[in-house]
């Protein structure tokens, strides 16, 4: 059992928990996750490492309320406790020594990309970040990120915070300016979302890496329910990623993979929630 030390609701069906995990941290590196079970018989969550805390033994969380087992976690409050807490799993970031990174996160995707710029940043890298939210209540982690980059920006699809638009307008301005130097992007967020950054980063040349945040079940190699497509060959997110030369993947292919029990998922929420909903 582990207990949840602190809960942080950040906007609607967003929350940032901090939950004991003082072995975890010990090997946390940037880019690794976890796996959290609710309870005894609940499934295998994986969510990405966003911070640890040496002071409390701390690891913290960025979980999106979406489904059953996510609403389990939402109905703790702190001082309760998890069934179980596994990890660092996965292969930690490595960003070969580039001298100026920029950090592209979309949606709950910014919180994957903070570890990123807190270490690149204390190493002294040259790190920029775009952030974009479909509004500005789910912009997240504003301070922090001002806090470990040289410059941010911020992109909302309304036009409600930052600039009005999408990251890739903001990619696309960043690299297309005469005086850039960024020699490495590293975008976290949405299929469709990391798809259209490498697009852009390819007409320029730039090394892009992504997070490929696929279904998972055990989280160890076996089940193959992680497998994705990178330079044509079969690759699991949990063992050999989950970060991937993005110009490599197989998005289409990720895309058609991430629909396949939408409508499953849909009832399942239906029946917890007496919505009468169906999947399109």
């Amino acid at each position: 059992m582990h207990k949840i030390l602190k809960v942080n609701q950040l906007a609607e069906n967003v929350r940032e928990y901090r939950i004991e995990g003082r072995k975890i941290i010990r090997n946390a590196r940037p880019g690794q996750f976890v796996i959290v079970i609710v309870d005894e018989d609940g499934e295998r969550l994986p969510f990405t490492i966003v911070d640890t805390d040496e002071a409390d033994g701390s690891v913290t969380l960025l979980v999106q309320t979406v489904g059953y087992s996510t609403m389990q976690l939402a109905a703790k409050a702190e001082g309760d406790y998890v069934a179980d807490f596994v990890g660092p799993l996965g292969n930690a970031t490595e960003l070969g020594g580039a001298k100026h990174v920029l950090l592209v996160g979309g949606g709950i995707g910014t919180a994957v990309i903070y570890p990123q710029a807190k270490h690149l940043f204390a190493q002294g890298t040259r790190v920029d970040a775009v952030i974009g939210a479909r509004n500005k209540s789910l912009v997240m982690y504003e301070d922090k990120f001002r806090s470990h980059t040289h410059n941010l920006y911020i992109t909302t699809d309304d036009g409600s915070y930052g600039r009005k638009g999408f990251v890739t307008d903001a990619v696309n301005e960043l690299l297309s300016a005469k005086e850039s130097t960024i020699d490495l992007v590293f975008a976290v967020g949405p299929l469709a979302m990391m798809r259209a950054v490498c697009a852009v980063t390819k007409q320029f040349g730039i090394k892009t890496v992504v997070s490929m945040n696929s279904m998972m079940v055990d989280g160890t190699g076996m089940c193959g329910c992680c497998r994705l497509t990178v330079h044509g060959e079969t690759r699991y997110a949990c063992v050999d990623g989950p970060e991937f030369d993005g110009h490599g993947v197989d998005f289409e292919e990720a895309i058609n993979r991430s629909k396949t029990y939408l409508n499953e998922e849909y009832d399942d929420k239906c029946r917890i929630t007496g919505e009468s909903c169906r999947a399109e």
